[in-house]
């Protein structure tokens, strides 16, 4: 090898477009769906080579692209990620992208995202699964990549740290999300599973209700709507059924255990509660209220309303609130390990380089003999010549002086009195 030859050096970088930076109609084009994701991988690394790992974040919220390159700039990726947008997008646009073209800055960016700090809803826990979903794509196909390797394990002791040593992961923010976990609260975890729901209405609400109901195990889930069509579409995407309008309309609610009441301009819709005595939960999410909350007057039924679900929400917004700064630690002390990792690279790489060279050295020179040339002494002494190297990482050794290295360890290693043979020999 040329005296003067260096080695191409990797950095992994980032290009990223969030809410933070553009409005939804503006993401909408950016956005990759699910059974496209593999292809564009392997598109992207077919023309720029020299990419090893790449990671496709895209979720409603954001697309971002980190990938380990040489020679390949964000500006150059950036550019084709634009050009070949699934839809027509104003030029130019490119102010709407975040990229970093350095190793840490990237790592750091990744681990923010994955904590929830740059999420929309602060602490947001879908993140993490949505990451690991995406690497788990990268891995599939070979595009890992070592930098990206580390940065992942990086982004997974973060979040380990930040679950168990801070409340940022406490609770929901989400009104939709909290009313499904209400109903398991009030019955147990077991028991609401086969309890019948019916949720009345098929607003945004509502389709956040479903977008959640995935989450638990609930069994019985009917939807109704003065627009029944918009009830039967949601059933059918959801595997729930449709429950007749007119029957709401007349309070004929059976023998239902939870009522989610979310139908627009529906003033207490909700008036009364048929049926045998039996415990019932209502939980009214409408605005103006669907329930009429005169009904709580009988000892068997609960009520939970927004202004309930909101304070509680408000409370675990409030721990998180709180909790920022720890997490933006654990955040900085995880990157610092990184950041000690890379800036060991070079010497890793020069240990590797000699380790090699030493351990054949250390087999010739030790006797023919079993206790001698045993693997553990072998090991022994290669590990400490490469420390004593580790020591100097800029002087270059010949094989001369590796060679009287491993003679001087040898010594050591095998002086009566350090008792290594007498070890080696019970093991």
């Amino acid at each position: 090898m040329h005296k003067n030859y260096q080695p191409l050096e990797y950095v992994l970088r980032y290009i990223g477009i969030s809410h933070n930076t553009a409005s939804v109609k503006q993401r909408e084009a950016f956005h990759i769906p699910e059974e496209d994701k593999a292809k564009f991988i392997l598109r992207l690394k077919a023309l720029f080579p020299d990419i090893k790992g790449l990671l496709l974040l895209a979720t409603c919220n954001r697309t971002e692209l980190y990938f380990e390159s040489a020679t390949t700039t964000t500006r150059e990726v950036l550019e084709y990620f634009i050009k070949n947008a699934s839809k027509a997008v104003a030029d130019p646009c490119h102010s709407l992208f975040s990229r970093g073209d350095h190793t840490l800055h990237s790592v750091r960016h990744l681990v923010e995202v994955s904590t929830g700090l740059r999420s929309k809803v602060l602490g947001d826990a879908e993140i993490i699964f949505q990451i690991k979903k995406a690497y788990r794509i990268s891995r599939e196909i070979g595009a890992q990549g070592s930098l990206l390797e580390r940065a992942m394990q990086t982004v997974f002791k973060s979040h380990k740290r930040v679950s168990n040593e801070t409340h940022f992961r406490d609770g929901t923010t989400s009104a939709a999300y909290k009313a499904l976990k209400t109903i398991e609260t009030y019955f147990g975890k077991q028991e609401a599973r086969h309890k019948k729901i019916l949720i009345i209405g098929a607003g945004d609400i509502v389709k956040q209700l479903f977008k959640y109901v995935g989450k638990f195990d609930y069994d019985q889930i009917f939807v109704s709507n003065r627009t029944m069509e918009k009830a039967s579409y949601l059933a059918n995407k959801h595997g729930a059924e449709t429950y007749p309008w007119v029957k709401v309309l007349k309070n004929e609610f059976e023998d239902f255990d939870v009522i989610i009441g979310a139908a627009g301009n529906c003033h207490h819709l909700v008036n009364a509660i048929d049926g045998k005595p039996r415990p019932i939960l209502l939980i009214d999410l409408g605005l103006p209220s669907t329930i009429n909350p005169l009904l709580t007057s009988k000892p068997e039924v609960s009520l939970y309303d927004l202004d309930t679900i909101s304070s509680e929400l408000e409370n675990n917004r409030e721990l998180r609130l709180r909790a920022i700064s720890a997490v933006q630690g654990i955040a900085g002390e995880e990157v610092a390990l990184f950041e000690k990792w890379y800036a060991e690279r070079p010497l890793r790489k020069i240990l590797a380089h000699y380790k090699i060279n030493i351990r054949n050295q250390v087999e010739d020179f030790l006797p023919e003999c079993d206790e001698f040339s045993c693997e553990n002494l072998v090991e022994l002494l290669t590990a400490r010549v490469v420390r004593r190297i580790a020591k100097d990482p800029d002087k270059i050794y010949t094989n001369e002086q590796l060679n009287h290295l491993v003679k001087v360890e040898a010594y050591f290693a095998m002086e009566p009195d350090n008792g290594v043979n007498h070890k080696l020999s019970q093991s």
